[in-house]
C-alpha cells in the first residue's frame, strides 16, 4: 500500500496539520509510505513528488500555517485533459489511493477522478466554511479569529476619529466569516452575499448611531455581497478568471463612497484580504485538521474510497464526496436575522 497526497486551491491554516496526521497515522499504524505531490494538481500532472517521513520535521508542522507541499489551482479543462498523465504518475509511483485536501473545486476534481477510476479520499478545507455536509472546515476558525481581532482594533481608532469603518472580509458566496467575526467583535452592521443589501438601510443604521449619541460605526462586509434589486447603488461586475471565479471589484470601497456622500461623515475602508489565510492556525483548527488527517489515513489504508471526512456534531464520519459538492453551504437567513437584531 502506498498513499499519495496533495493540497490544492487557496492556502489555509491547518493544511500542515492534516499532512502531519496522515503521515504519522499511516506510518505508525499501517507502515504505509506517503508521497506528497507539490503545488496542487499540477504536481500530479507534472509528476513533482516528494517522500514524506514520520520524523521531527513532520512533527513540527502542527504549528505552521500554509502547506509544505505548496498549493495552486488548475483550470478544470486542463485537469480533465490531463487524466492520462495523472494515471501514469500514480502508476509510476505505485500509488494505491490519493488523498486530496481542498475546498469545493478540489473536491469536485477529486469526485471526477473517482468516477474515472482513480481511488480518492477527500479532506475538506476552506476558510469560507461553505462545504456542504460537514459542520465546519478547518481554517474557518483561524480566519474568524484574525478578522475579529482586526475589528476589535478598529473600534478604538474609529471612535477616536468619529468615523464609519467598513471592514471587508473574505466570502465569495457565503458570509460565514463576516457573520461570525462581526458578531464576535460587536460590529454595528454585517453585510453578506446571502442577503443583498440596501445601501439606504445601511446608511440609516449608521446615521441612527450618530443621532443616538454614538460617534462611530463599524460595518463588516463580505467581499461577495451585492446590492438588492432596485437598490439605488450598483457595483460593476468583475471578470471571470481562468479558474471560473469572479474577480470582485471592491464592494466595501463602493459602499464607502455612498455612505460618505449621504452622511457627510469620514468613512474609511479596511480590506483584510489574505491576512485571513496566513499564520499559525488556532488550536481549534489544529485539532480539527489533525482529526481529519487521522480519519483520512484510516479510510485510505482500509480501502474505502470515493468518500471525504466530515464533522457531524463531535464525530468524524465518511460521506460520499458527491455530498460535499452537491450544494454550497450558505448562511441561513434565520441566523442572519439573529445578528440583525443587534444592528445599530
Amino acid at each position: 500500500m502506498r498513499i499519495g497526497m496533495l493540497t490544492a486551491g487557496g492556502d489555509c491554516p491547518g493544511l500542515n496539520a492534516v499532512i502531519r496526521a496522515v503521515v504519522r497515522t499511516s506510518r505508525a499504524e499501517y507502515d504505509t509510505p506517503v508521497l506528497g505531490f507539490e503545488d496542487g494538481w499540477s504536481g500530479l500532472v507534472d509528476d513533482s513528488a516528494v517522500s514524506l517521513y514520520d520524523d521531527e520535521d513532520i512533527d513540527r508542522l502542527l504549528l505552521r500555517g500554509g502547506t509544505v507541499l505548496g498549493t495552486g489551482r488548475l483550470n478544470p479543462d486542463t485537469l480533465r485533459d490531463s487524466l492520462p498523465q495523472i494515471k501514469r504518475t500514480l502508476e509510476r509511483h505505485a500509488i494505491d489511493v490519493l488523498i486530496a485536501i481542498g475546498g469545493d473545486g478540489t473536491l469536485t476534481a477529486a469526485n471526477w477522478l473517482h468516477d474515472n477510476g482513480v481511488p480518492v479520499v477527500g479532506v475538506p478545507k476552506t476558510i469560507d466554511n461553505d462545504v456542504a455536509a460537514t459542520d465546519y472546515t478547518f481554517g474557518f476558525d483561524t480566519a474568524v479569529s484574525v478578522a475579529a481581532d482586526a475589528i476589535d482594533r478598529l473600534h478604538t481608532t474609529a471612535e477616536s476619529h468619529e468615523r464609519v469603518m467598513l471592514v471587508e472580509v473574505m466570502g465569495r458566496h457565503a458570509g460565514w466569516i463576516a457573520l461570525h467575526a462581526g458578531l464576535a467583535a460587536g460590529a454595528h452592521m454585517i453585510v453578506i452575499p446571502e442577503v443583498p443589501f440596501d445601501i439606504d438601510y445601511v446608511c440609516k443604521v449608521m446615521k441612527r448611531r450618530f443621532q443616538m449619541g454614538e460617534n462611530y460605526g463599524i460595518c463588516v462586509v463580505a467581499e461577495g455581497a451585492t446590492p438588492a434589486e432596485g437598490s439605488s447603488m450598483t457595483i460593476d461586475e468583475g471578470e471571470i478568471d481562468q479558474f471560473g471565479h469572479q474577480v470582485f471589484t471592491g464592494v466595501a470601497n463602493a459602499m464607502a463612497v455612498e455612505i460618505k456622500e449621504r452622511l457627510d461623515r469620514d468613512v474609511r475602508t479596511t480590506v483584510l484580504g489574505h491576512t485571513q489565510r496566513g499564520g499559525t492556525p488556532t488550536s481549534r483548527d489544529r485539532v480539527l485538521a489533525t482529526r481529519y488527517g487521522v480519519h483520512a489515513a484510516h479510510l485510505a489504508n482500509s480501502g474505502k474510497h470515493g468518500v471525504f471526512v466530515a464533522l457531524r456534531g463531535e464525530d468524524i464520519v465518511p460521506l460520499p464526496i458527491a455530498d460535499a459538492i452537491s450544494r454550497l453551504k450558505t448562511v441561513p437567513v434565520e441566523m442572519y436575522d439573529e445578528a440583525a437584531s443587534l444592528f445599530g
